[in-house]
């Protein structure tokens, strides 16, 4: 029995309460600024909600939605398999499906910075030796031309494989630009300044159209490898740039007691600087991953179908035309799942890596 009921407190309430008086209503200023955005706030996402659930039309045709005041979830219900599949066999959507699944499952293991080793290593390799044999066949399973190879799938391939071949290729040319070796600092130098110098869509037209002519006769290699080679050449010229600021911001006692110690350049590197220059990169490295994952976008220009390209075409059927605000609203949450996934595990690194550092 609680004999004195008034004087009963909850610790979330009233932390939530010091929150907003500390933060939005400080003063009368603040507090003023502060009803006025709520009320603004509150009349769009009233808009949204009145748009999107209460007058959306959830069953019925294209004629339905047109008919309609509110957003045609029809049409998403209609092209979710070509939007998130593209031109994938449909007797063949297991494996696409077994593909993402198998690649969110290892995200996940992988997060632990405890399992950070040369055995994780292997499950990356093998997931993406799985994955080609998966969404290519042979082994066992039909061969899918690559061509048709589109959507989600091909999205998180260009992305995924981008970030994890870039960010080692990007250490080795900072370390090589802050090295003391003529010769390889030139040429990471040229590289770095050359690749960050041109529109990453030039890089996908070279890669698409120039380079076979640059090939043997008889030489073909697939579109989706050249892009992909396209994206990690220029990811990893950015990721240089990150790294190296890393180093750059690492104290320069650091350096000398690691000399005094008699380590040698690589153990210097691998087991003192590197880590520090790493630690200190956690959000610009994120940042410059999230932004490599939506430019995957630009392989549209070479006619690969990736998760936007799949939406652009479901729009062109003559039965659905005028439902892009759906469209894009659609992939637009995929794109942001992803993006806010990668920007919150950022922050965990940081916070986790931080204590280690204090304790």
């Amino acid at each position: 029995m609680i004999k004195n009921p008034e004087k009963r407190k909850i610790p979330f309430m009233d932390g939530v309460a010091k929150w907003l008086k500390a933060n939005l209503f400080s003063n009368p200023k603040n507090s003023a600024i502060s009803i006025i955005i709520t009320c603004l706030l509150i009349k769009a996402l009233g808009s949204f909600f009145d748009w999107l659930i209460v007058k959306g039309v959830w069953e019925g045709t294209a004629q339905t939605c047109r008919q309609a005041e509110g957003a045609c979830l029809v049409f998403i219900r209609e092209k979710f398999e070509f939007i998130i599949f593209g031109f994938y066999p449909r007797e063949h959507l297991w494996r696409p499906i077994a593909f993402m699944i198998l690649l969110v499952g290892l995200c996940f293991f992988s997060r632990d910075p405890k399992r950070w080793n040369k055995g994780l290593i292997k499950y990356w390799i093998s997931i993406f030796l799985m994955s080609s044999w998966l969404m290519g066949g042979g082994l066992g399973l039909e061969s899918v031309d690559v061509g048709k190879w589109g959507g989600l799938p091909l999205t998180l391939i260009l992305s995924f494989i981008g970030i994890l071949f870039a960010y080692p290729i990007g250490i080795l040319l900072a370390l090589g630009r802050t090295g003391k070796l003529p010769l390889i600092k030139s040429v990471c130098v040229i590289y770095i300044e050359l690749i960050r110098g041109v529109p990453m869509i030039s890089l996908l037209f070279m890669a698409s159209v120039m380079f076979p002519l640059f090939l043997p006769d008889g030489w073909n290699l697939p579109k989706l490898l050249r892009a992909q080679a396209a994206i990690i050449m220029f990811m990893s010229a950015y990721m240089a740039e990150v790294v190296r600021g890393g180093l750059s911001a690492v104290d320069s006692g650091q350096y000398e007691a690691a000399d005094s110690l008699g380590l040698n350049y690589f153990q210097k590197m691998t087991k003192v600087i590197l880590p520090q220059a790493l630690k200190i990169v956690i959000p610009p490295t994120v940042n410059t991953a999230i932004g490599m994952f939506k430019d995957t976008s630009l392989v549209v220009i070479i006619a690969l179908s990736d998760l936007l390209m799949t939406t652009k075409t479901s729009l062109k059927d003559p039965e659905w035309l005028g439902f892009s605000v759906e469209a894009y609203l659609f992939v637009s949450i995929i794109y942001f799942i992803f993006c806010f996934s990668m920007s919150r595990y950022s922050s965990r690194l940081e916070r986790e890596f931080s204590y280690g550092a204090r304790s």
